[in-house]
């Protein structure tokens, strides 16, 4: 489970956020990694490989790929988990592992359009994720607002391109999400505000209250607001669940594509950190830390340390 949410009709900052709900951690590092880094795509047989053009900071889940970040010319990216996603039948393409597909995105593109130009180059593959199969949606955003998110629909891409498309959360797929955000009275229905953790109330949620997000004074209010919807929808440690137990929220990520930084906060700790991608960008080496560390607190770019790539 997880939450995305893009403001990108304020007037001093595009800003992104997210959340990773899941039954256990995913163990989170957060990286930089310059341009010139030669990438292959985990794709097993035929994989795709790319020289990275342009450098970016991300978040790794279980050091096996990147699941969110937003490199030097503005572009974020993010997986999240959509059940029931059904990938593209083998072909003759290149292919590329969804838990690559976030840092093949960054590496090469610096808007939606780029992203979306050669979606089709490359087949997304599925892989065991620590054991787990693991069904992914995609969404990009860009500097000027624009946005995509993407869905594996029985065995299609589907992309759902323009800056309106700013929430994003798990099953079903979008299009019966927006069917069913239309029954709730904010947005022309009849039903009252859900207050549920599934995933279609979240998403019911996340629109009602970004909607309602008062004009920002600055850039840090655009983040402020942004990680205060994302955390109307977050789950406390303990939360039963009947399925797993406890579902929690482990983190918290914010892009700020307009100044290019980065945010990350543990649910673990009272402290946020982030990343000021203009201090790091010009760097040669590969780059990280561990965000989960309950001292860290505000600006952490000085303190990523020169590290050998993990995947």
């Amino acid at each position: 489970m997880c939450t995305l949410v893009l403001w990108n009709d304020n007037p001093v900052a595009k800003v992104v956020g997210r959340s990773l709900d899941w039954m256990f951690s995913d163990e989170p590092d957060l990286w930089f990694y310059p341009r010139g880094l030669e990438r292959d795509g985990h794709g097993g047989d035929g994989s795709t490989r790319w020289t990275s053009r342009y450098s970016s900071v991300v978040l790794s889940g279980w050091r096996t790929g990147s699941s969110d970040g937003i490199n030097e010319r503005g572009l974020a990216a993010h997986i999240l988990y959509h059940d029931g996603a059904i990938y593209e039948p083998a072909d003759q393409r290149p292919t590329l592992s969804h838990v690559m597909w976030v840092q093949w995105a960054l590496d090469q593109y610096s808007t939606v359009d780029e992203v979306l130009d050669h979606l089709a180059d490359v087949r997304i593959t599925s892989q065991l994720v620590n054991g787990i199969v693991m069904a992914l949606h995609f969404a990009v955003e860009d500097r000027t607002g624009d946005s995509a998110i993407i869905e594996l629909v029985d065995g299609a891409l589907v992309v759902h391109h323009g800056p309106e498309y700013r929430v994003m959360t798990n099953a079903p797929k979008l299009d019966d999400q927006l069917a069913n955000l239309a029954r709730y009275s904010a947005f022309g229905g009849d039903l009252p505000l859900p207050g549920d953790i599934e995933s279609p109330q979240r998403f019911v949620r996340a629109n009602y209250f970004l909607e309602h997000l008062p004009e920002p004074a600055d850039a840090r209010e655009v983040v402020a607001g942004v990680l205060s919807v994302i955390g109307n929808t977050a789950v406390p440690f303990g939360a039963p669940d009947g399925d797993w137990g406890t579902y929690p929220t482990w983190w918290f990520a914010a892009a700020d594509i307009t100044a290019l930084r980065y945010y990350f906060r543990s649910t673990r700790s009272p402290f946020t950190i982030w990343v000021d991608l203009a201090d790091l960008a010009d760097s040669r080496e590969v780059r990280s830390l561990n965000p989960r560390d309950p001292e860290l607190q505000g600006e952490v770019s000085g303190a990523l340390a020169p590290t050998a790539l993990a995947y």
